[in-house]
């Protein structure tokens, strides 16, 4: 099924190719939780799908989902996430998703862990990308 969305999707049948995601994800969830890496990876394909529609409400709505249960999970979701927003020219989105990843790795795994440091340089891009010098200096 998670192949011949991908085919779906590459040949440009978007709808269909949303349809059986849809499905896959309902599927993984049955099998292996809401919050296993194959649930969370289907359903960022599907943030894909939806970014190529057009349809930013659905993704960033998603977007959020995904990574408010990646973040506890370490994922590197997060970061696919904020660069598909950065390369669709949604900086304030991308930004405010990197904000609230900021703050919340720093509750959960510590100022100091790496991923978190990570995720500190990849805002401070994002910063620096709008010539926002001094705010990314400060991170």
């Amino acid at each position: 099924m998670s192949n011949l969305a991908s085919a779906y999707y590459h040949q440009g049948r978007l709808k269909e190719a949303e349809e059986l995601r849809v499905q896959e994800i309902e599927m993984r969830k049955i099998v292996h939780g809401p919050e296993h890496q194959s649930s969370l990876s289907a359903m960022n394909q599907l943030i894909v799908i939806y970014m190529a529609q057009g349809r930013w409400p659905e993704a960033e709505q998603l977007v959020m989902k995904i990574d408010l249960k990646a973040i506890s999970r370490e994922d590197p979701l997060t970061l696919c996430n904020m660069h598909n927003l950065v390369g669709q020219g949604r900086w304030k989105a991308a930004e405010e998703l990197g904000i609230q990843v900021v703050e919340l790795k720093k509750k959960v795994l510590g100022t100091e862990h790496r991923n978190t440091l990570i995720s500190m340089g990849e805002l401070a891009e994002l910063y620096w990308r709008q010539g926002r010098l001094k705010e990314a200096e400060e991170l």
